[in-house]
């Protein structure tokens, strides 16, 4: 039986979350695209449901087959999409060897944009400090391409939180990032604007910065996906 009431629940809770709010709430969250899916039945990660544009629920039959201007309606895709579907948020703890912890990073894509480095580079968790954007808010989840269902994702409340040796990128006058680098490791990046707190770089093991020929600092997923980069990089001249 096709959707075509606006008032369906499976509509009503999508609209819901939009808002963080209501993510934190009910511990779901929305992934729109056929790709997206797909990356999560890769994973191993099953929806909550689906809803699709009709005709696609002939090939799943799980499906809930909905008219198309309604799923346009509650779509955060500027085009529309075929397929919304709905999860559970999975949180863990953080583990090694390899973390990447986020600190003030208000931009969801830049929160994206680092899961989706640190499935690239083979990292073990992404850990999510104070002050940073929803990794399951819209943007992040298109941004990460799939990594959301891949990577670990943990809360911290402090440093004393991550496991192994904690480095905290900073620019400045410190000594650069060389890899690769051995054993439990914790990457710490901080927000756009700010960077690291001062007390933050204190708690934190040491501090390195990447070398730059010019301009003031990388942005947030940028630094993460460098620092994974030399941190995971074979080891050679």
């Amino acid at each position: 039986m096709t959707i075509t009431s606006p008032t369906n629940r499976h509509l009503k809770e999508i609209r819901k979350l939009s808002r963080a709010s209501a993510r934190a709430a009910s511990g779901r969250f929305v992934a729109e695209g056929e790709d997206l899916y797909a990356a999560a039945h890769a994973a191993g990660v099953s929806a909550v449901y689906v809803l699709c544009t009709p005709g696609l629920a002939e090939r799943h039959p799980d499906w809930h087959e909905t008219d198309a201007a309604l799923l346009k309606q509650v779509s955060r895709l500027g085009s529309g999409t075929r397929v919304i579907a709905v999860f559970e948020e999975r949180w863990a703890q953080p583990l090694g060897p390899l973390v990447v912890a986020l600190w003030g990073v208000g931009d969801p894509g830049n929160v994206g944009t680092t899961i989706r480095a640190a499935q690239a580079f083979g990292a073990s968790c992404v850990a999510i400090g104070p002050g940073c954007a929803d990794p399951y808010g819209p943007k992040a989840v298109r941004a990460s391409m799939g990594g959301i269902f891949s990577i670990p994702l943990a809360r911290i409340a402090g440093i004393a939180d991550l496991p192994g040796e904690v480095v905290a990128l900073a620019p400045g006058d410190h000594p650069p990032l060389r890899g690769p680098l051995d054993g439990p490791l914790t990457l710490v990046i901080g927000g756009e604007r700010d960077g690291l707190p001062a007390e933050v770089l204190a708690n934190c093991d040491r501090v390195c910065a990447i070398p730059q020929a010019a301009g003031d600092s990388l942005n947030a997923a940028m630094a993460a996906t460098v620092a994974l980069y030399e941190a995971t990089r074979m080891a050679g001249p």
